[in-house]
């Protein structure tokens, strides 16, 4: 008995030193995966570090690319390693714990060598090789929460997502991978988004999802989540993604609705396609495509075996041995574009709707349409102009707007884009354009766009238009003088948001929604998700609550207290008198709701000016009192679409404050220059009001706008001057560039320095004296202005007494 006993003993104590060590050692591995140093950055390295890293090695260690035996397994560690790093969460768990899972929180507890013991069978796989529990391939699937916002929820407005819910120790989900397996490679080739969410690792977003179980499978559209609750099958889960799709996604076509079908093209205003085939049902890519393009192409389906449909067959001649597809504008008798294919793939689809999904001459019909015919003018692309013809809807115009059809048809161009607008269905777009008057004719306006906040430039062609050869010779020799001079366009203006004529009226939007909430509704009441439930009863409920509240208090309340007491009458003419007091008391100065503009002082201007950072400029504009309201309101609106830029800034000089500081800064500049300021103090009072300098304080020079008078209310008045401003303007010298001398010119002529008793012209005159900043300043961006240097500037304390002694 006692010989047993001694040789159990060490056989015992052999083995639990065996175990002992082997969970040091193992413990040990665990400890040495740190993803830090695969990645080879930092603990305090941040995302972008980090995303830097992982693409470099996932470059250089891809399995296709290095033939390095032990690619591969660097690969998978580099890629788990970014998955950690990437991640908020893990990392911050790694860093404090040793850990990648945030689910298991065993770091603090006495368990924390045997969950080290776990780990290094999970990752380095380097002892029994247990399998890992997602498959590596799944990894471009993985969703996180910022991803699923920016990326995913914005595209499932284009094509469904088909979303699992997994977790790292789920058995249901690895009984349901190889049917998901083969439903990812069946439905992504044909446009279904795949995600997948792990439960332990993104609780924020499965949350979001309102998945609180693994496995789930989840669909999304239009930003709309629907559970899956059928058998997870092959069948189903197609049937699943078709049942997500809208319902009147594609029309049948027989030889009875054609016709109509295709002449739908002037009040949908949309290119229609149709696609013949031998299967009875309309394929799944076929629906996906329709999804993906329903905002601008009509989809339409032909069974070729229908007997109903060997009129349409024969009449555009199908070959009913291979899918084709015919894409109509509008002329709905011969097609613009077919193709024809046995195995139709997506790409083909996708590039086919795309190139044609305009009409030639579209109607504009939303802002998100006119943003895409005629996009903004940008720096580095080349010019596109947008030929637009307002008309009517009556039949009268049918046979200009059939004329305006043909032009654009004959003179495709790729700077060139063609459409038309209805009068009555765009109002506030026509007055822009037309100023205010309303069109008895169609007219033809060409325009360029120049900024998001709606400024474009414009010319509308003289004439109007109905359609004669003679319109259509001036249409075109216009267009030919615009490609040769871009300044052709001289009139600006400020266009509104187009009304979006295709929006559904408020009730409809009301009962889609209401359909929305029934439906998801029913769905957890059916599978009792009354998580999701809770927060919808106790809404129904709090309402009720409220309501019968209501009645029964009503209902025990006395008669006389439920009677409204009448007001008195003499309240009303005292609360009368106040308001008017009140509002004729209350003179606030214009609102500057377009950019701030700062004035220079004495305190502001070393900063502004003198020390100015190295390639900014401070565009400053001289007024008086007089003119400050009026000149700052148009000089904000006019350096409005240039106030994204950092390296610009805006201020204004008061001339009556600081009277000596613009003749000493001509004074500093070129002799010719000089010999205006003095040709310029022969006059009673020099005017500078209206005046713009681009001032760059750190290479001391600076570019000068005069004012330009471009409207018609005062020329009358100033048809006196303008003989006399022509005569001086020939005897000086030209030192100056033609742009100078013209704005100098059209300064004169306005008559800078009105008569008296001409109040009405003077305020016209104000007004009128920016009209051409706009163009300025995109010379000022392009660099193309004169630049006057100054050996110094003037202070403007001491502008006085420099200018004496010039």
């Amino acid at each position: 008995m006692t010989l047993r006993r001694i040789r159990r003993y060490p056989r015992s104590l052999l083995l639990a030193i065996f175990l002992l060590i082997l969970n040091v050692q193992l413990v040990k591995a665990a400890s040495e995966y740190d993803p830090y140093k695969i990645l080879g950055v930092s603990r305090s390295a941040s995302q972008a570090e980090v995303k830097k890293a992982y693409k470099n090695l996932a470059k250089e260690w891809h399995p296709d690319k290095n033939k390095d035996p032990n690619a591969e397994d660097m690969f998978i560690k580099v890629s788990k390693s970014y998955e950690i790093l990437s991640n908020e969460e893990r990392r911050s768990n790694f860093d404090r714990y040793g850990q990648m899972d945030e689910n298991q929180q065993f770091a603090q507890s006495q368990h924390q060598g045997f969950r080290g013991f776990q780990n290094s069978f999970y990752f380095d796989e380097s002892f029994f090789h247990f399998p890992r529990s997602r498959d590596f391939a799944d990894s471009k699937y993985l969703l996180h929460h910022a991803q699923f916002n920016t990326d995913v929820l914005p595209d499932s407005h284009k094509r469904p997502y088909l979303i699992k819910v997994t977790s790292e120790w789920c058995f249901a989900c690895i009984h349901i991978e190889p049917v998901w397996k083969e439903a990812v490679l069946e439905l992504e080739p044909l446009g279904v988004g795949v995600g997948i969410v792990d439960l332990g690792y993104e609780r924020r977003l499965a949350h979001q999802l309102g998945a609180h179980r693994a496995p789930s499978i989840i669909g999304l559209v239009n930003g709309r989540v629907t559970f899956f609750h059928q058998a997870v099958v092959r069948e189903n889960l197609r049937q699943f993604i078709e049942d997500l799709l809208p319902q009147k996604l594609v029309e049948k076509i027989t030889d009875n609705n054609y016709r109509v079908y295709l002449d739908s093209w002037r009040v949908e205003n949309k290119p229609n396609v149709l696609l013949f085939d031998q299967i009875p049902i309309v394929p799944l890519l076929y629906k996906l495509t329709a999804f993906a393009f329903r905002d601008y192409v009509r989809f339409g389906f032909v069974d070729q075996g229908d007997t109903h449909n060997t009129q349409l067959l024969r009449q555009f001649n199908i070959n009913t041995y291979a899918p084709t597809m015919l894409l109509f504008k509008e002329d709905s008798e011969k097609p613009v574009d077919i193709i024809q294919a046995r195995g139709m793939k997506r790409q083909i689809m996708n590039e086919f709707v795309s190139n044609n999904k305009f009409l030639q001459v579209p109607r504009l019909v939303n802002q998100q349409l006119f943003d895409e015919l005629c996009p903004v003018k940008q720096f580095h692309r080349r010019r596109k102009y947008c030929v637009l013809l307002i008309t009517g809807e009556d039949q009268a115009f049918l046979p200009g707007n059939k004329a305006f059809l043909d032009f654009a048809s004959a003179n495709r161009k790729d700077v060139l884009r063609f459409a038309y607008v209805y009068q009555r269905q765009q109002q506030p777009l026509c007055q822009a354009l037309l100023h205010n008057q309303a069109a008895l004719s169609p007219q033809v306006v060409i325009l360029e766009r120049r900024s998001h906040a709606g400024k474009v430039m414009y010319r509308s062609v003289s004439g109007g238009w109905n359609g004669s050869e003679e319109d259509k010779y001036r249409l075109h020799e216009q267009l030919e003088l615009l490609q040769k001079d871009p300044t052709y366009l001289r009139s600006d203006a400020t266009l509104p948001e187009l009304n979006n004529e295709m929006a559904p009226i408020f009730l409809i939007r009301w009962i889609n929604c209401a359909y929305d909430y029934i439906v998801q509704i029913y769905d957890d009441l059916l599978y009792s998700n009354w998580r999701e439930m809770m927060p919808i009863l106790s809404l129904i409920f709090s309402a009720l609550f409220i309501l019968f509240g209501t009645v029964i208090i009503q209902a025990f309340s006395e008669p006389g207290e439920s009677k409204p007491r009448k007001p008195k009458p003499k309240e009303q003419p005292q609360a009368e008198e106040d308001a008017s007091s009140r509002g004729s008391t209350s003179s606030r100065p214009p609102k500057k709701d377009f950019v701030e503009v700062t004035e220079l002082t004495d305190i502001t201007y070393i900063s502004n000016l003198v020390k100015l950072r190295p390639g900014h400029i401070n565009v400053v504009l001289v007024l008086t009192n007089a003119s400050k309201n009026a000149l700052l309101r148009k000089f904000a609106k006019e350096v409005f679409s240039f106030s994204g830029t950092q390296t610009l800034h805006f201020s204004f000089l008061n001339a009556d404050k600081h009277r000596h500081w613009m003749p000493s800064l001509l004074c500093s500049t070129s002799g010719a220059m000089r010999r205006e300021v003095h040709s310029d103090e022969d006059e009673e009072s020099p005017d500078y009001a209206g005046h713009v300098l681009a001032l760059n304080g750190h290479k001391k020079y600076f570019c000068l706008f005069r004012p330009v008078f471009t409207g018609d209310d005062s020329k009358d008045s100033s048809s006196e001057t303008s003989s006399a401003s022509d005569s001086r303007r020939r005897s000086r010298p030209r030192s100056r560039s033609s742009s100078h001398s013209r704005s100098r010119s059209h300064s004169r002529e306005d008559g800078t320095g009105p008569k008296r008793g001409s109040g009405r012209a003077t305020s016209i005159e104000v007004h009128h004296k920016l009209d051409r900043l706009g163009l300025w300043m995109e010379r000022l961006m392009e660099g193309t202005l004169l630049r006057l240097q100054v050996p110094a500037w003037p202070s403007l304390s001491e502008t006085a007494n420099s200018f004496s002694e010039s």
